[in-house]
């Protein structure tokens, strides 16, 4: 194929994809301290999780002048009430438009045009391209005809997108863009390219597996170079995700297959130094990324139990400190046990801020029993016989004393143990 130099024109507040090693949407890994730990690290945009078009439609936007942040909130149909008996409102999206604001792209979760518009609006004038969301193959997204499945529905996916083109690029000025996976045939994926390179959109995300395929089956390229071609000749940008694992890499598979970036997913999970170049050091020890993480959850006051789930992604599961992470219930207690002390009297603020005791040291429910057990077997082997617990039991079942061959004596039906 021969290919031009055409380009979909860039709208004045949209941004450009090509030359871009980005962060790719992912559900609780994509919250916005993971945002700016990408950005931190050099990536050049961040995409923010899938949010379903009916969960931003009736938000209310406001502006958190502590946290310096934009949110979008509701109250839940559940009616649920703080301690103070308010009723508690959902963050459904945050934003900090000072940090991230015009690197930010929103990916929206939709299978209606007319949805697709109304979320779009909400948010539109805070983060600089809207991205639908065509790939996600998990039940949570392709319910209802959305992610993976409109790869079946072409016609559904054009609409949508045709009418986000037409409704909000003139009002708000950004680009609009759609990430979608290979379909089964080589035929089939160039059709459905070509079609969604004709509505209207500035970038197109191509996941190099088919739906069914899992994350640890390998990435299929051999489909870049015919779609990268056709997203040139329509003037539209092309990124590639899928097994991209650090800078370096991107580079080359860029400048390998032709396409205009690249998206980087699980590998930024894990450690978010991977967006930094060899020149500027490269891949990070987990402990400095660790300890970046929680400086910047602590900065936004991000919910514990979001920061935790991602801590237990960037510490090796091998390490001691894994499992003491595991345990933790509070950021005062994480700062604890990781040693940073430094961050320890911020972490008593955050707590108490977002409703944690910061002076629990109350273990989890699980956690607490594996350490009951862990003492109870220590002292048994400690006294070189059997529990309590043990002894117990052999006493209720009328089981003869062992040394002197009598029935226990008991009382409360509790054998006495000398």
């Amino acid at each position: 194929m021969t290919s031009t130099t055409k380009k979909v024109p860039i709208p004045p507040r949209g941004v450009d994809y090509r030359g871009k090693i980005v962060l790719a949407p992912m559900v609780r890994s994509g919250e916005l301290p993971s945002r700016l730990l990408a950005l931190h690290y050099g990536a050049d945009l961040v995409w923010g999780p899938e949010t379903v078009d009916r969960s931003m439609i009736g938000t209310t936007r406001r502006v958190n002048e502590t946290l310096k942040t934009i949110e979008f909130t509701r109250i839940p149909s559940q009616g649920h009430k703080d301690k103070n008996q308010n009723l508690k409102e959902s963050v459904i999206y945050r934003i900090h438009p000072e940090r991230e604001g015009s690197r930010t792209i929103f990916q929206v979760g939709t299978s209606d045009p007319e949805r697709a518009v109304q979320a779009a609006r909400v948010v539109a004038r805070d983060v600089v391209g809207i991205d639908v969301n065509a790939g996600c193959p998990k039940p949570f997204s392709t319910h209802g005809g959305m992610g993976a499945a409109l790869l079946q529905t072409p016609d559904k996916l054009c609409s949508i997108l045709e009418a986000l083109v037409k409704e909000i690029v003139p009002e708000f000025e950004i680009g609009i863009s759609v990430k979608i996976r290979l379909l089964e045939t080589p035929e089939k994926t160039e059709s459905l390219v070509r079609k969604l390179c004709a509505t209207g959109i500035t970038g197109l995300i191509i996941h190099c597996r088919t739906t069914p395929m899992r994350p640890r089956e390998r990435a299929i390229r051999e489909q870049l170079k015919m779609i990268a071609d056709i997203c040139r000749e329509s003037g539209v940008a092309c990124l590639m995700n899928g097994d991209v694992y650090n800078r370096k890499e991107a580079e080359q598979l860029i400048s390998e297959f032709g396409v205009d970036g690249a998206m980087i997913a699980t590998a930024a999970e894990t450690n978010s130094s991977c967006f930094r170049s060899e020149a500027d050091g490269g891949l990070a020890p987990w402990r400095e990324v660790v300890e970046q993480y929680l400086k910047t959850c602590l900065e936004v006051e991000n919910k514990w139990g979001n920061t935790k789930y991602l801590l237990n992604h960037i510490i090796p599961g091998k390490q001691p400190e894994y499992n003491l992470v595991t345990a933790t219930k509070s950021y005062t207690q994480v700062c604890k046990v990781l040693g940073l002390e430094d961050l320890e009297a911020q972490a008593r603020e955050v707590d108490r801020s977002i409703g944690i005791d910061p002076d629990t040291e109350k273990l989890g429910r699980r956690q607490q029993k594996k350490q009951n057990l862990k003492e109870n077997q220590s002292a048994v082997a400690a006294g070189g016989g059997k529990s309590k617990k043990q002894k117990k039991v052999r006493a209720e079942r009328g089981v003869p004393n062992q040394q002197n061959n009598e029935p226990p004596a008991a009382t409360n039906g509790v054998a006495i143990v000398s």
